[in-house]
């Protein structure tokens, strides 16, 4: 039997340990990590040097499929945030309510699908403001949740940020 799917979406310049921390756990419990970008097949490079072969083109990715979406933070969020095909498939992870954890400056693909207004959440400081902006409410936590978004603020907040990952994962069991 195929193990459920945990979508990760990447951009070029991603935080390696955001993407590959939560990646590993996701195996460990039991999903199958699919990582998504502009290509499949593609070799996408973090900021420290890792790199990741994607499996699946953002264009051919349907939610339905997966049982929950990661957004790895970095400069990737970035360079990503303005692709509408991005956007549709996050706000469509939103409206089948299933689980979504961002990290660090992942919360920039929620501002820009517009998903933050009245949610609270987390992401690294330096994007504080945007959140604020976009009508988010601005929790200073190593991780904060609501309803079904997850959030942490830096590398150092892995540890709860992958618990709370995989709490939500074993929910849906």
């Amino acid at each position: 039997m195929d193990s459920e799917k945990v979508l990760f979406i990447v951009g070029e310049e991603f935080e390696d340990i955001e993407l590959l921390y939560p990646y590993y756990r996701v195996i460990e419990e039991g999903f199958r990590p699919v990582i998504a970008w502009k290509e499949a097949n593609a070799r996408v490079t973090g900021k420290h040097g890792y790199t990741v072969i994607s499996d699946i083109a953002f264009k051919d990715v349907r939610p339905e499929d997966y049982v929950a979406l990661v957004i790895p933070g970095g400069r990737g969020p970035e360079h990503i945030r303005t692709l509408e095909e991005v956007k549709n498939l996050t706000r469509k992870f939103f409206e089948l309510k299933k689980p979504v954890a961002a990290i660090c400056h992942g919360p920039q693909i929620l501002i820009s699908a517009n998903l933050v207004k009245g949610r609270r959440l987390t992401s690294v400081t330096s994007i504080k403001d945007d959140v604020i902006a976009a009508g988010g409410i601005y929790i200073d936590n190593d991780v904060v949740v609501d309803e079904n978004l997850i959030s942490s603020r830096v590398p150092s907040d892995l540890p709860a940020f992958a618990f709370t990952l995989v709490k939500a994962l074993k929910s849906l069991k």
